[in-house]
């Protein structure tokens, strides 16, 4: 088959279309014909070498595709050869075929294209993963979603909709902004104008927020705890600013019960996916099929253009999900 090939760990350049050995499923996995895979941030770090793939797994950059199932192994408990089916993997969506747990798969509704259904397993089910199940976000609370026009934030606002919660974001651009409040946000901060927790707080009435999904680590922590209510929960799921805090303050989380989660999902186990996957699943499907959610694309790239793509995501220009056709 054809994948793509990471030639070495660099930037974008290192990347080309070569050929690889096809996979080979086991028992309890799919054979998956792809048509297409989306980018994250996770890819471009692996890329550079700094995120390797857990062991088992693919080599081949991609946490999320959609496909055709062209064959079930003998302890597939669902799907069959001509299925669509989208499905969250530990590696290898970048390629023409891919080895798939059956029970990280999800069936495409009809309303969706093989290429919007690539955009949806590894941003919403990150999304729920660290707002449902580990921030217990409840209906009529606030949630502060960082970056809240990327991937994950787009889905993030959603989530929060649907279950009956507050959204508030912090974006790079008034652009990015207004995409959030068009999919359900409440008020957005642009963070290139300066700190954001005031404006935070006033949105609430005074009483900050109860959950924050935050993937920029150490430059917000301080405003972070300002801007959290009494036992709020926050969610780490990347350090994208930096690790390190040069003064950072800790009075907050005693004096106000705080709790600070750090999250990852694709270090996550089998088990543990496959029970995250099946409650999404029940969750979102009627939901993506009705409209009240959908994957936001910033474009649609050919995965010739995979180093582009790459270069494209990495400059934080793309507002939701860049998606790679793979022929």
């Amino acid at each position: 088959m054809r994948a793509v090939i990471t030639r070495g760990f660099g930037g974008p350049e290192v990347l080309a279309l070569g050929d690889w050995p096809d996979p080979e499923p086991a028992d309890d996995e799919l054979l998956v014909r792809v048509h297409a895979t989306a980018l994250n941030r996770a890819d471009l770090l692996q890329r550079e070498g700094r995120y390797p793939p857990p062991p088992g797994a693919s080599p081949i950059l991609g946490l999320e595709l959609a496909g055709v199932v062209e064959a079930a192994g003998p302890a597939c408990r669902q799907f069959k050869p001509g299925d669509r089916v989208m499905a969250l993997v530990p590696g290898g969506g970048y390629a023409q075929l891919a080895a798939v747990p059956w029970d990280l798969a999800m069936p495409v509704p009809d309303n969706l294209s093989l290429e919007e259904a690539a955009a949806v397993p590894e941003a919403f089910l990150t999304a729920y993963l660290n707002l449902i199940w580990l921030g217990r976000l409840q209906a009529g609370e606030y949630a502060l979603i960082h970056a809240g026009a990327s991937g994950v934030g787009t889905a993030a606002i959603q989530v929060v909709r649907e279950h009956g919660a507050r959204a508030l974001v912090t974006a790079g651009s008034r652009e990015k902004i207004e995409l959030c409040l068009n999919l359900g946000a409440e008020a957005g901060f642009n963070y290139r104008e300066g700190p954001w927790a005031e404006a935070v707080i006033q949105a609430t009435g005074g009483r900050g927020v109860d959950v924050i999904l935050d993937c920029v680590g150490a430059p917000y922590w301080d405003q972070n705890l300002e801007v959290l209510a009494p036992d709020g929960r926050l969610v780490i799921i990347a350090m994208m600013g930096g690790t390190r805090l040069a003064d950072g303050r800790l009075g907050p989380i005693l004096s106000k019960r705080l709790q600070v989660t750090g999250s990852t999902l694709r270090s996550r186990s089998r088990e543990f996916k496959a029970r995250l996957v099946a409650e999404f699943t029940r969750f979102a499907l009627p939901r993506l099929a009705d409209g009240r959610l959908r994957p936001v694309i910033d474009r649609v790239m050919d995965w010739t253009q995979v180093a582009e793509a790459h270069a494209y995501m990495g400059d934080n220009r793309s507002k939701g999900k860049v998606v790679l056709r793979v022929n």
